[in-house]
C-alpha cells in the first residue's frame, strides 16, 4: 500500500455561458504546497464573484448547480454572479481553506472537516444548524465497481478481504470517499462480528493489505481503477460510479452495492472570516440555500448524489437501489470520536499502515 501524489488543483469560473477553466494571474496564492486561486468580490457593472472550495469528485454537479444559480439569482435580483469553483480531497481543501485561501463557501463531504474548521473560527460553531438536514443539502454512500462480468466474483464485504484481490479507494487521511470507505468496512466487521473491536480492526487490517495505492481523492482514484487499469474493485461514492459511467459508458465495470452500507453526508457552510470582509454573505447564502430548492435537487439527483427532498429521491428511485443507510454517529459514535481513534496521527488507520510496511 503505498500513497500516490497530490495534483494541483484547479479553479473554475461558471457563469451564464457553463463551466470553462481559466488561470487567475493576479490571484494566485500558494497554500500547503498546491497552486490554489484566491476569491475577490469584485463588481463589474452589477456582477458579484464567489469561489466554492469543494471536494474533488463534485466539478460536474457544482457545474450544473452554478449556472442554475446564476440564472436564479439574475431572474430574482438582476444581479449577474459567477462561481468560480476549486476541488480536490475533503480533508485538503479545508487545510487549504485554514491556510487563507479565500473560499465563500465550503462543499465539502466531511463533517469533521468543518468540525476543525469551526474550532479555528473559520466557519460558524453551529455549522450544522444554519441549513436543513445537518446542513447536508444531499449524501451518498459507498459502492463497488467491478471489472466486466466481475470475474473475481466480488459481492459484498468479506469478499474484499479475499487473497488475491486488488482494492483501489482513496487515502482516508486525506479524502472523505476513502474514509467513509474505510468507515462503512469498519461498520460491517463490527455487525457481522458481534461488535468485537479487535476482529473489526483485523478485517480493516486484511482489506488494507490488499490495496495496492493510496491515492489523495476519489478522482484519482478512479483513474488508477478507469484509466490504469489497476485492481480488481474500487471503492467510491455512488454518485462517482455515475458519473464515470456516463463519460466512459458501463463496457469498463459493473457497479456492485453491499449489503451493509453507511450515509455520507455532504455538509456545507460559509466561510464567516471570508464573507464578512468581503461584504459576500447575503449572496452565500443563498447559494448555499438554493441547494435545497426543487430545481438544484434535480440536478443533484441526475448526477448521481441522493437528494435530500423525499420527492425527488422517488423519482430518481430506480438510479439508487436500497435506501436503507446507517448513519455513521448513531451507529458508531460522534464524528469528533472517530477521527481521534482512527485517522488522527497515530490512530488506528496509521498503525495499520505501520503494521503493513514492517519487514
Amino acid at each position: 500500500m503505498r500513497t500516490a501524489k497530490g495534483h494541483h488543483q484547479k479553479v473554475e469560473e461558471t457563469g451564464f455561458a457553463g463551466v470553462r477553466w481559466r488561470r487567475a494571474s493576479a490571484l494566485c496564492t500558494v497554500v500547503l504546497g498546491v497552486v490554489c486561486f484566491a476569491s475577490t468580490l469584485t463588481v463589474r457593472g452589477r456582477e458579484t464573484e464567489l469561489l466554492n472550495v469543494s471536494f474533488d469528485i463534485s466539478r460536474e454537479l457544482f457545474g450544473e448547480l452554478n449556472t442554475a444559480f446564476a440564472a436564479d439569482w439574475k431572474s430574482r435580483t438582476g444581479e449577474s454572479v459567477v462561481i468560480r469553483q476549486s476541488h480536490a480531497g475533503s480533508s485538503k481543501q479545508a487545510r487549504a481553506v485554514m491556510d487563507g485561501l479565500e473560499a465563500d463557501v465550503v462543499t465539502l463531504n466531511q463533517a469533521t472537516d468543518l468540525d476543525t474548521m469551526a474550532a479555528r473560527g473559520v466557519v460558524s460553531a453551529d455549522w450544522r444548524k444554519q441549513f436543513p438536514g445537518n446542513a447536508s443539502p444531499y449524501v451518498s454512500t459507498i459502492v463497488f465497481l467491478v471489472r466486466p462480468g466481475n470475474p473475481k466474483q466480488i459481492r459484498d464485504w468479506p469478499d474484499l478481504v479475499r487473497p488475491q484481490i486488488a482494492v483501489v479507494l482513496p487515502n482516508p487521511k486525506t479524502s472523505g470517499n476513502g474514509r467513509y470507505s474505510y468507515l462503512a468496512a469498519y461498520a460491517f466487521a463490527r455487525h457481522r462480528l458481534g461488535h468485537d473491536e479487535t476482529k473489526a480492526i483485523q478485517f480493516l487490517t486484511s482489506l488494507l493489505r490488499n490495496v495496492p495505492v493510496l491515492d489523495t481523492g476519489g478522482r484519482a482514484a478512479t483513474t488508477t481503477f478507469a484509466q490504469r487499469g489497476i485492481g480488481d474493485v474500487l471503492l467510491t461514492f455512488e454518485a462517482e460510479a455515475h458519473l464515470t459511467a456516463r463519460e466512459l459508458g458501463t463496457q469498463g465495470f459493473e457497479v456492485v452495492r453491499p449489503n451493509y452500507n453507511i450515509e455520507a453526508e455532504m455538509p456545507v457552510a460559509l466561510v464567516e472570516r471570508v464573507v464578512k470582509k468581503k461584504g459576500s454573505e447575503k449572496i452565500a447564502r443563498a447559494y448555499l440555500d438554493f441547494l435545497y430548492s426543487d430545481a438544484a435537487q434535480e440536478i443533484i439527483a441526475r448526477n448521481g448524489f441522493r437528494p435530500r427532498s423525499p420527492l425527488v429521491l422517488a423519482r430518481h428511485a430506480a438510479a439508487f437501489g436500497e435506501n436503507s443507510l446507517f448513519h455513521v454517529e448513531t451507529t458508531l459514535g460522534s464524528w469528533g470520536e472517530l477521527h481521534q481513534r482512527h485517522f488522527a496521527d497515530g490512530g488506528t488507520f496509521d498503525q495499520i499502515s505501520l503494521n503493513l510496511h514492517r519487514p
